[in-house]
């Protein structure tokens, strides 16, 4: 009488296959990133045109950000942020890295310069309203030129009891601004704002 062979069961290996599965990012992982890029993007989409120019994008990213810029319709511009979400997704983890270095650095200095433009506010009013605030104000800045400065207090005083335009009003910030060392930053601010204003042309 022949015996029958008995074929054994090929044994599988269930721990494998959970190693591949756990290697594989979750579906709820993937929408997180890809919400984390379209967040990115729309931050580099709001940023001023001079601090956009400093942040390190390859082309493509910067071509698809300038656009989204120029877009005014709500729609539009939503699909334009969902298509730089995408292109993000194509960039390495050390472009992406860089760019939210970039992006870090450029807020702490903003943040530092708002700072400095309120205080200077602060200042500007301190000079208008009390007469004790300038002579305070020349004993921290002994380099300020102090005739400079009584004209422009006295005239902007002047300008606000006529309810004239604040010309003085304006030219006293500058005065502040450059008595306690910033020299030429609110012309370059101005100049950004009328590049931001470019941008903002329909697409």
């Amino acid at each position: 009488m022949t015996r029958k062979t008995r074929i054994q069961p090929i044994e599988h290996d269930d721990s494998a296959d959970q190693d591949l599965a756990d290697e594989r990012p979750s579906k709820s992982q993937l929408k997180r990133e890809m919400h984390a890029l379209q967040a990115l993007g729309v931050d580099l989409v709001e940023l001023p045109k001079d601090a956009l120019k400093r942040m390190p994008m390859p082309d493509n990213l910067a071509d698809a950000v300038r656009d989204a810029r120029r877009i005014t319709d709500h729609e539009g511009k939503r699909r334009q942020i969902q298509y730089i979400g995408r292109v993000m997704r194509s960039l390495t983890e050390d472009e992406i890295g860089a760019l939210r270095t970039a992006l870090e650095t450029y807020r702490g200095v903003n943040k530092a310069e708002t700072a400095r433009l309120h205080w200077i506010e602060q200042t500007r009013e301190q000079l208008i309203a009390h007469d004790d605030a300038f002579t305070a104000f020349l004993r921290e800045h002994p380099g300020a030129d102090a005739q400079e400065g009584r004209t422009l207090i006295r005239n902007a005083r002047k300008e606000a009891q006529q309810s004239k335009p604040p010309r003085y009003f304006r030219e006293l910030f500058q005065w502040i601004k450059s008595a306690s060392g910033g020299a030429g930053e609110g012309e370059d601010a101005s100049d950004s704002m009328e590049d931001d204003d470019d941008d903002q042309t329909d697409a």
